[in-house]
């Protein structure tokens, strides 16, 4: 549906300089989507007979997927200014 937008409370209309900017972080995040898919398949545990190959705590990984997707949520709704909580 176009301008779904305008039927949801506390939306706002975006200038082109805005949506632009959304765009951009829009397609950050889809890097760093694409960044952490890469990284979950790297083992959790160094293997020894694999000297040169990295390892990753999917722990951290976890954690730090979501404060990506905080940070790109603040992001969003600082160039979109909803008016509401």
């Amino acid at each position: 549906m176009e301008n779904q937008h305008r039927k949801i409370t506390g939306y706002r209309e975006l200038n082109q300089a805005e949506i632009d900017v959304m765009n951009k972080v829009k397609a950050m995040g889809k890097d760093l989507g694409n960044l952490l898919d890469e990284l979950r398949l790297l083992p959790a545990v160094h293997d020894p007979e694999k000297p040169d190959r990295a390892s990753v705590d999917q722990r951290w990984l976890s954690i730090g997927a979501t404060q990506l997707q905080q940070g790109l949520m603040a992001l969003t709704r600082a160039v979109a200014k909803p008016e509401f909580f």
